[in-house]
């Protein structure tokens, strides 16, 4: 397949465009944000109580020991249902 090149497509790619100004929020503007609940979940999540660091490391010593192993069904079957509890969340709201 041959593509013809045209003498005016370089002229015109390279013109210069006016951008439209773009407003700014002034300093005394306030925003309100709201969280979802899975958000919210999320966010108290930063219980230092739930992070194991022991597990961290052994897992970390399997992986450069190249004794980890991936089970690829659990994962699959853990996004499948939180990808399904999203969806359902989502039609709720």
């Amino acid at each position: 397949m041959k593509i013809e090149s045209t003498s005016n497509t370089a002229s015109t790619v390279g013109e210069a465009r006016q951008r439209p100004a773009v407003a700014r929020p002034t300093a005394s503007a306030a925003a309100e944000v709201h969280l979802s609940a899975l958000a919210a979940q999320l966010q108290g999540t930063g219980d230092p109580t739930s992070f194991d660091v022991g597990r961290v490391s052994e897992i970390k010593q399997a992986i450069a020991e190249g004794r980890f192993t991936i089970n690829a069904e659990a994962i699959a079957d853990r996004l499948i249902s939180s990808a399904s509890e999203l969806v359902d969340s989502q039609r709720r709201a």
